[in-house]
C-alpha cells in the first residue's frame, strides 16, 4: 500500500486551470482518469487525511504511486480527453458501463450503390443510417416486412444480389412486390436510392406528411376510377399505420429526445435509456456498472452520456436529452453534445407534463433492471464461488484460483499448428486477455512439445515484464533452471512485438494466474510443469483435463483426481477447457483459410490488400498480371514503378502450376479468371 504523501506534487506545481489527470500504480499502469475545472483544487482533494476520504477513493490513492496531468483550454476539451483516455487505458477505478446485451439496430447501408435494409449489431459503420436500438431482432423484421410493401428497398445479401444480376432473375421478394429488384434493372440506382431515402425519412419520424400524401393520391386515383391503384394505395396506408402502431405515442408534440434514468445502491448502478423519435419510443437499452469509484447520480449521468454519445455524430445525438440529475458541469456537457450533433442540444431535468411522466416509466425500468441484475448476480456469484472453492480443495491449493489460464493445441494433420490461451477471472471469461500462438520451435505434430513451447513462451514474457517493471529481482535460479532469455522482437508471433514504453495500457502477459489448465492428460501436464520449472517458477499450480473421462491430472501423480459429475468445480474446468479449444480451432481454421487463399502477390513487401485487389481487378487474373509489363502494371492507380518492379519479380519467381484437367473429357482447363493460387 502506497502512502499518497510520497507522490504528492509540490505546492504551486499543479496549475489552476482545466485539465485531465491520471493516477498510475507502481507498474506505471493507469488506474484512474478524471477531469476538473481546476486541477489544483481537484487534486488537492485526493491528498487530504485518508480517514476523510471515501473508502473507494482511499483504495485508489493508496494503490496509486504517481499522478500526472494534462492542461486543456476548456472544460469541453477536458470532457472529450477524459472519455478518450478511459476508452484507451481501461482504468480499473473508473466507472465503465457494460451493455447487458448486444442490441440490434435497423440499418440502411447508404454507403452502397444500392442501399440495403438489414438488422445490424455491434460497432456502427460509417455511411450506414441506424434506427433503434430494438429489444428484439424479430421486432425489426416485423416492421421491415410491413414497410417493404410501400418502400420496396433491397434487403438481400451481396451474394444473392450478384447471383440475381448474373442470372437476370430476381429473388422471391422481387416477384411478390416487396423489392424493386434493382439487381435486374427494374429501377435505376437513383430511383432505388430515393426509395431508401423515403424509408429513412419515415423511420426518422416524418410519418404524417408521407401518409397524407398517400391518402391524397388514393383519393385522386378513386376519382379517376383507377380503383385497383386506389386499393393498392389504401393497403399501403394501412401497412404504414400498422408499422407505426408498433411504437406507441408517448409525447404528443412529436419530440426527438433521449430519456436517461439511473437506479443505484452502494455497490452498483443501472442505467436505462428510452430513445423517442417523432414522439414514439423507437428503442430502449440498458447498462449496469459496479461503482468502483466514489460517484453520485450526477457523475453516473455524465459517464452514461459519454458512453452513449462518445462515438455518435449528427442526428444520432437528439435535440433534447432528459436526465434525472445534471452533470457537475452541465454547460460543458451541453456544449460537447452540441459539438457532436452540429446544432444546439437541450440537456435538462423534466419538471412537469408528459416528459416527466415518461421519465417515471424509464426510472421504473431502471429499478427493475437493477433488481433483476442483482438476483442473477447473487445466484451466479454463489455458484462461481463454490466452483472455485471446489477446485482449490480438489487440487490442494491454499486459496481459490481467482485467475485461471487454459492452453490448448490445434492443428490439421500436423499443419498450421497453433495454440490458444484463454483467461477466466473470478469464474468469468476475460476475453480481452485471450492470446494466440503459432508453434515455431519445430515442424510437424507433437502436442507435448507444442505445449512445452507455449507455456515457456508465455511465462518467459511474464518474467521479462516483472524484471522490466522492477517487480522481480533476479535471484539464484534453482538447479536445472534455465534463465529467461533477452526479449527478441519480430520473430513472427503476433503477440511478441509488444509496446515497451510505460504508456499506462494493460500489458500483455503481465499478470500471473493462480492455476494453469492444459487440455490433455499426464504428458501435457508434465510438459507444462517442466516449462515452469525451467524458468524457476514454483508458485503456479498446474493441472490437465483429459477429454475422454474428464479426469483432472496433476504433475507427478500417477492417478488422476476424479471430481463428481455434479461438481460445480468440474463444470467450470470443462467450460474453461472448451473455451480454449474453441479459440484454438477458430485460429487454426483462419490460418488454414488464409494459407489456401495465398497468392504470389503476398510476397511483395508493402503491397496491401487494397492494392492487390486493384491489380487483380485491373488485369482480371494473376495469370494476365504475370504477362503484363512493368509499364502496364504502373498504369494501375496507386502502383508506383518500384512496386511494379517488385510485383513483376515476385510473379516471375513463382513456379507455374500444373494445368487443371477435366477428368470427364481429358481436356486441359485454362486458368483465365482466377484471382489467387494456393
Amino acid at each position: 500500500m502506497a502512502d499518497p504523501s510520497s507522490y504528492r506534487p509540490k505546492p504551486g506545481q499543479i496549475p489552476d486551470s482545466p485539465g485531465v489527470y491520471k493516477f498510475r500504480d507502481e507498474h506505471r499502469r493507469v488506474i484512474y482518469v478524471g477531469k476538473a475545472k481546476s486541477l489544483r483544487q481537484r487534486l488537492a482533494n485526493y491528498f487530504q487525511d485518508l480517514a476523510g476520504l471515501h473508502p473507494r477513493t482511499r483504495t485508489m490513492v493508496t494503490t496509486a504511486a504517481s499522478v500526472e496531468w494534462t492542461v486543456v483550454a476548456t472544460e469541453v476539451e477536458a470532457l472529450q480527453l477524459e472519455y478518450s483516455w478511459i476508452k484507451e487505458f481501461d482504468p480499473r477505478f473508473n466507472v465503465k458501463y457494460r451493455d447487458d446485451k448486444s442490441y440490434p439496430y435497423l440499418a440502411v447501408t447508404l454507403n452502397e450503390e444500392y442501399p440495403r435494409v438489414q438488422v445490424m449489431r455491434g460497432a456502427k459503420k460509417k455511411g450506414v443510417r441506424y434506427f433503434g436500438p430494438y429489444g428484439h431482432a424479430w421486432a425489426i423484421r416485423e416492421t421491415v416486412d410491413l414497410m417493404l410493401r410501400v418502400f420496396p428497398v433491397r434487403t438481400c445479401s451481396a451474394g444473392v444480389f450478384k447471383n440475381a444480376t448474373r442470372t437476370g432473375r430476381p429473388c422471391l421478394l422481387g416477384y411478390i412486390g416487396k423489392c424493386s429488384a434493382p439487381c435486374v434493372g427494374r429501377v435505376t440506382p437513383g430511383e432505388h436510392r430515393e426509395l431508401a431515402d423515403d424509408f429513412c425519412d419515415f423511420m426518422a419520424g416524418r410519418t404524417g406528411t408521407y401518409i397524407r400524401r398517400l391518402e391524397k393520391d388514393m383519393m385522386a386515383a378513386a376519382e379517376e376510377m383507377e380503383y385497383e391503384r386506389a386499393a393498392r394505395l389504401r393497403d399501403d396506408v394501412e401497412a404504414l399505420k400498422r408499422a407505426m402502431e408498433k411504437s406507441a405515442v408517448v409525447l404528443a408534440d412529436a419530440t426527438d429526445a433521449d430519456l436517461i434514468a439511473v437506479a443505484e445502491d452502494e455497490l452498483e448502478a443501472a442505467v436505462q435509456i428510452f430513445h423517442v423519435r417523432g414522439g414514439r419510443v423507437r428503442g430502449q437499452r440498458g447498462w449496469v456498472t459496479d461503482k468502483v469509484e466514489a460517484v453520485d447520480t450526477s457523475g453516473l449521468v455524465e459517464h452514461a452520456l459519454q458512453q452513449l454519445y462518445g462515438e455518435e455524430t449528427g442526428d444520432s445525438v437528439p435535440k433534447e436529452v432528459l436526465v434525472p440529475a445534471l452533470p457537475e458541469d452541465p454547460e460543458a456537457v451541453s456544449q460537447w453534445l452540441a459539438d457532436r450533433r452540429g446544432s444546439q442540444v437541450s440537456l435538462r431535468i423534466p419538471q412537469r407534463g408528459d416528459k416527466k411522466d415518461l421519465m417515471v416509466t424509464v426510472q421504473r425500468n431502471a429499478q427493475q433492471a437493477l433488481g433483476l441484475h442483482k438476483t442473477k448476480r447473487a445466484s451466479d456469484l454463489t455458484t462461481r464461488s463454490r466452483a472455485l472453492e471446489e477446485i482449490a480443495e480438489a487440487l490442494g491449493l491454499d486459496t481459490a484460483p481467482l485467475r485461471i489460464e487454459c492452453f490448448d493445441i490445434s492443428h490439421l494433420q500436423g499443419d498450421d499448428v497453433v495454440a490458444s490461451m484463454v483467461v477466466f477471472e473470478d469464474g468469468l471469461a476475460r476475453k480481452s486477455e485471450y492470446r494466440r500462438f503459432q508453434i515455431k520451435g519445430f515442424e510437424g505434430q507433437d502436442d507435448v512439445r507444442s505445449m512445452h513451447e507455449v507455456i515457456g513462451r508465455r511465462f518467459r514474457r511474464y518474467l521479462q515484464e516483472k524484471e522490466r517493471t522492477g517487480e522481480w529481482e533476479e535471484s539464484p535460479a534453482p538447479s536445472g533452471a534455465v534463465p529467461a532469455p533477452e526479449t527478441v522482437a519480430g520473430d513472427g508471433d503476433p503477440f511478441d512485438n509488444e509496446p515497451r514504453e510505460d504508456d499506462g495500457r494493460p500489458k500483455r502477459f503481465a499478470y500471473p494466474p493462480q492455476l494453469v489448465v492444459v487440455d490433455g492428460g499426464q504428458p501435457q501436464v508434465a510438459a507444462a510443469k517442466r516449462a515452469l520449472d525451467e524458468l524457476g517458477i514454483d508458485d503456479i499450480a498446474v493441472c490437465g483435463l483429459a477429454k475422454r473421462l474428464e479426469e483432472v491430472w496433476l504433475p507427478d501423480d500417477d492417478d488422476p483426481v476424479v471430481l463428481p459429475r455434479s461438481s460445480e468445480g468440474l463444470y467450470l474446468l470443462q467450460r474453461v477447457r472448451d473455451e480454449a479449444h474453441r479459440f484454438a480451432i477458430t485460429y487454426q481454421r483462419a490460418k488454414r483459410a488464409k494459407r489456401i487463399r495465398s497468392s504470389p502477390l503476398d510476397a511483395v513487401s508493402g503491397l496491401g490488400e487494397t492494392r492487390k485487389q486493384a491489380l487483380i481487378k485491373h488485369f482480371g487474373s494473376v495469370k494476365k498480371l504475370k504477362q503484363a509489363t512493368i509499364d502496364e502494371i504502373c498504369e494501375v492507380p496507386g502502383i508506383g514503378r518500384r512496386t511494379a518492379e517488385s510485383v513483376a519479380v515476385a510473379l516471375a519467381s513463382t513456379t507455374p502450376a500444373a494445368p487443371a484437367v477435366n477428368t470427364a473429357t481429358g481436356e486441359i482447363i485454362e486458368e483465365d479468371d482466377g484471382g489467387s493460387t494456393s
